[in-house]
């Protein structure tokens, strides 16, 4: 079988390297068509020069794959600041093939091995966690925070807002400035998606 390899887009003209790691839930991952994700990450790239590598998943197990390889294989890995996940599921859990996943099982996959990282839910899900759940995952994984929006809006796309977030990060590493910065700058967007950080 093939594997799909991961697309690369490029930044224009950069000389630091700065790497989104998207990873997009989907039916199929042998289904080859350009995704919603794909063109936001590739306008991210050309207008702010933000570079990521996108993958897709349609497993848990394909999702561990992906992030150990990551974790494991990528030397590149410290450059990695955000880790942005484009799945549907429920407040706390991911759904990948009509499978769903709580966050606390996710940080067990994964224990020890995000530090230093933000992971970051598209609207394609609702992100609502409790202290302990919000705790608990970050204390487990080692992740710096996680991020997403308390209301998913039907019909509109968190895709402007997550490029905004990530175009602000790449120039300014320090998150409480930067979530201050685009609440400022995004006023109406963040207050209507619910955007929230829980660090």
């Amino acid at each position: 079988m093939l594997e799909k390899k991961p697309s690369l887009v490029p930044a224009q003209g950069e000389d630091e390297e700065y790497f989104i790691y998207c990873l997009e839930g989907v039916t199929d991952i042998q289904t080859d068509h350009v995704t919603q994700a794909q063109k936001n990450l590739e306008h991210l790239a050309l207008t702010y020069g933000v570079t990521s590598i996108y993958k897709t998943c349609d497993t848990i197990e394909g999702l561990e794959d992906s992030l150990n390889a990551l974790v494991l294989d990528d030397h590149n890995f410290k450059d990695y600041e955000i880790i942005y996940m484009v799945m549907t599921g429920e407040p706390n859990s991911i759904c990948l093939n009509d499978y769903y996943y709580s966050l606390q099982e996710i940080a067990e996959i994964f224990e020890g091995r995000l530090k230093g990282k933000i992971i970051h839910f598209s609207n394609a899900k609702v992100l609502d966690l409790a202290e302990d759940e919000a705790q608990f995952f970050l204390d487990i994984t080692n992740a710096k925070a996680i991020s997403g929006y308390g209301n998913k809006k039907n019909g509109l796309n968190s895709a402007n807002l997550d490029s905004a977030f990530f175009n602000l990060y790449k120039e300014d590493d320090n998150m409480f400035e930067v979530v201050e910065e685009l609440h400022q700058r995004h006023y109406a967007l963040c207050k209507l998606l619910d955007f929230r950080l829980y660090y």
